[in-house]
């Protein structure tokens, strides 16, 4: 035991440097997209701020995005528990087990009640009450309901939280939802919400919105499906390493061609990347070592609503427009890039309505890589984007 009077031995004093806190701020800065200016306000407000509360929900999902969590190296795991969060409630990472745990989480919820952070990760199920997930004799659902009354904020962590993901995947049998849609329903209270989609989601992505609302007590800009701009806010495909070779229509046709041993383009093979919003290409993982795509697999779309019944995930989105209503989902993300086209590109010297458009779409291909019309040199598009604009036009006839 520790002796106040006995100078051979002294108090273990934990904590991190100035240093430290500047390097992490200065992390979170860049992440967030934040001014220089926010560095040294948020190493003032990180000092003077307390440890909040955070609960954290485990329900129907596979453990993925508390691993993706552990691997955060910018701001770590370590330095979010120890320093700046009191994790009070994990199924994975805390100690206690049983009635234990639960009288945690009890405990945490009462006396910091209006005050603690819940993080939701896995889908809850609602079909049959609730009955096909359940912890500690409840149900997720009943468990949600219990835990987000006193929450000040709530942080869905991972596309099941989010959107329903794999869970909810066609037939979804036990009626997996996300947080966002039971909000929506008013099957549990409204609290401040946002969504961190990926299967799992960048590591860093968790940990420094986490820090952000710490300093700001709000989260940072948030896109319609309440992602945060400064992860969320371009495609994979924008800042892809491999974007060239799309520019230059260089594309692997197989797993193992030429072109997959060249690192071409993998938009054939099935990528997602154009209708995904992530930053897997600029943060990507393992501390940064690499993402699907530089691995070599195309993106799956993972961050984006229902991406698992979306079509098959090694067929092209330009393969998957003709086929029909079972597509639906799909063709609405290429009848979305082929509007985007056109409203970029042809409203300038045509209508603004693409019903009054009179070239008939069929043409419009073959015309813009003749490059006979003057205005038009400049449109430098992709035979895939040629087709996207050409089935849009189509679709407004």
């Amino acid at each position: 035991m520790f002796k106040p009077d006995n100078p051979e031995l002294k108090p273990v004093q934990s904590g991190i440097s100035r240093r430290a806190v500047l390097k992490f701020c200065t992390a979170i800065a860049s992440l967030l997209a934040l001014p220089a200016s926010a560095i040294p306000v948020l190493s003032k407000k990180l000092a003077q701020t307390s440890r909040p509360t955070v609960i954290w929900l485990s329900f129907q999902e596979c453990t993925g995005c508390t691993e993706s969590l552990t691997r955060s190296h910018s701001p770590t795991i370590e330095s979010l528990i120890f320093d700046f969060i009191s994790l009070d409630y994990h199924h994975t990472l805390q100690a206690a087990a049983g009635e234990a745990a639960e009288a945690a989480r009890l405990e945490a919820m009462k006396t910091q009640y209006g005050k603690y952070l819940l993080i939701v990760d896995g889908s809850i199920s609602t079909a049959d009450a609730g009955v096909y997930s359940t912890i500690a004799g409840q149900t997720n659902l009943q468990m949600l309901k219990e835990s987000i009354a006193g929450a000040a904020a709530v942080f869905a962590i991972g596309s099941c939280a989010s959107f329903g993901g794999l869970p909810a995947a066609s037939p979804n049998p036990t009626g997996a939802t996300g947080v966002a849609s039971l909000m929506e329903s008013g099957e549990i209270e409204t609290r401040p919400l946002i969504n961190l989609p990926g299967c799992p989601p960048i590591p860093i992505a968790i940990s420094s919105v986490l820090a952000h609302y710490l300093v700001f007590e709000k989260f940072p800009a948030l896109d319609s499906l309440l992602r945060p701009l400064s992860f969320y806010g371009n495609t994979v495909h924008e800042r892809c390493s491999r974007y060239h070779y799309y520019e230059e229509e260089k594309y692997a046709e197989h797993f193992d061609d030429e072109g997959a041993r060249q690192g071409w383009c993998l938009y054939k093979l099935g990528c997602k990347g154009p209708v995904t919003h992530n930053a897997c290409s600029v943060y990507k993982w393992n501390e940064g070592t690499s993402f699907p795509i530089e691995s070599g697999h195309p993106c799956l779309g993972c961050s984006e609503p229902g991406f698992w019944d979306k079509g098959g995930f090694y067929l092209s989105l330009d393969a998957l427009l003709p086929l029909g209503p079972v597509r639906d989902e799909t063709v609405d993300a290429a009848m979305e890039a082929g509007q985007q086209l056109f409203e970029e590109n042809c409203i300038y010297c045509h209508s603004a309505d693409p019903t009054q458009f009179t070239t008939p779409p069929k043409e419009i291909p073959a015309l813009l890589r003749s490059g006979t019309i003057r205005s038009h040199k400049r449109l430098d598009f992709s035979e895939d984007q040629l087709n996207i604009l050409e089935k849009y036009l189509e679709s407004k006839k």
